[in-house]
């Protein structure tokens, strides 16, 4: 009988209920009129007399364990009752893990032509995205009749004609020029805003990275080679520009700068029209107008400008044909970038 009752008592401390209807049944099995505890007490009426001192107080001692654990496990099931009713979720289940978040990709871009021109010793200046008429256009060599001064590409408040949302980056400049003098080696990254109609290859917000070098005896042939190893850095050592004539009002001699598509292998698709190159920044040595409205010697000093659309470098580097899907937020979208740097 000893063994009977120790072992009742190992199973009462080692059960462990998922729900309330297993403790009553353990209950009604164990406590019960025709439960296991009840059996023990009718053999106890045949035990030998020298016995049932002993066998007495550990029938006892497994009523009492019984009924304490039974009663502890009813109100442990309460609570976790009382708790999901609450809407909190069973505290004893396992955790699951958070997702870690990533880099957007057009931050993940920024960051590496920053990088990328670092290691020609550029450094980085920003400025408002709110500026005025004097720092985005007349600084630059923008003549009043300029096309870009248009209500259809920039955003003018209305109250002020003369403040706006800067259309470029290329004002960060100007005020590197008007409290700095050569030599100058900036990057200007940032948001930029234009009035224009939304497609999967323009949008009215998108993002700038311009950079201006000027020093003593700059030429074209450093802006060519600096942007070679942009390209080639950021593209791979196959990738390959060309340089066409252009026009900016701030730069002379300027250019368009292609780099081949790696969308199509140079064979031609929607985003690069067929043409195996797609333009991704204008260039040009700073016009000396621009230099001498600023405070520098144009005499003794040149320089170059550049400025590339951020979205543009990412739809090459990741093969994204639709550039309104880096604003939409679509999280399918963007775990795609979880990896990147």
């Amino acid at each position: 009988m000893t063994d009977k009752i120790n072992d009742l008592l190992k199973r009462v401390a080692e059960f462990s209920p998922e729900a309330a209807a297993e403790v009553e049944e353990f209950r009604i099995k164990i406590l019960g009129k025709k439960g296991e505890l009840n059996a023990l007490m009718e053999e106890f009426k045949r035990v030998a007399p020298e016995q049932k001192r002993e066998l007495g107080q550990k029938l006892n001692a497994l009523k009492n364990a019984a009924t304490e654990r039974i009663a502890a496990l009813k109100a442990a099931m309460a609570d976790s009752a009382a708790l999901s009713a609450e809407g909190v979720e069973d505290m004893t289940r396992p955790g699951s893990a958070d997702g870690i978040g990533a880099r957007h990709p057009i931050s993940i871009v920024k960051n590496q032509i920053v990088e990328i021109f670092s290691r020609l010793g550029y450094t980085v200046a920003e400025g408002p995205e709110i500026e005025d008429d004097h720092h985005v256009f007349s600084a630059l060599n923008f003549p009043p009749e300029h096309p870009a001064r248009d209500m259809q590409d920039t955003f003018f408040i209305e109250k002020n004609p003369d403040i706006l949302l800067r259309t470029h980056t290329s004002s960060i400049q100007v005020r590197a020029m008007e409290r700095t003098q050569p030599p100058i080696r900036i990057v200007c990254p940032g948001r930029v805003f234009r009035n224009e109609a939304i497609s999967y290859r323009a949008h009215c917000i998108f993002h700038q990275v311009e950079g201006l070098y000027i020093d003593e005896n700059v030429s074209f042939a450093d802006l060519k080679q600096s942007l070679l190893y942009f390209a080639k850095e950021m593209f791979g050592e196959k990738a390959a520009i060309r340089l066409r004539p252009s026009y900016f009002p701030f730069t002379e001699p300027s250019a368009e700068m292609d780099v081949s598509c790696n969308l199509c292998g140079g064979k031609g698709c929607n985003v690069c029209k067929g043409t195996g190159w797609l333009e991704i920044m204008g260039c040009g040595m700073v016009d000396p107008n621009v230099l001498e409205a600023n405070g520098i010697d144009s005499k003794k000093y040149s320089g170059f400008a550049f400025g590339m659309g951020v979205e543009r470098i990412a739809m090459l580097k990741y093969g994204v044909k639709d550039l309104r899907l880096y604003f939409e937020n679509d999280v399918r979208f963007l775990h795609q970038f979880d990896s990147a740097l």
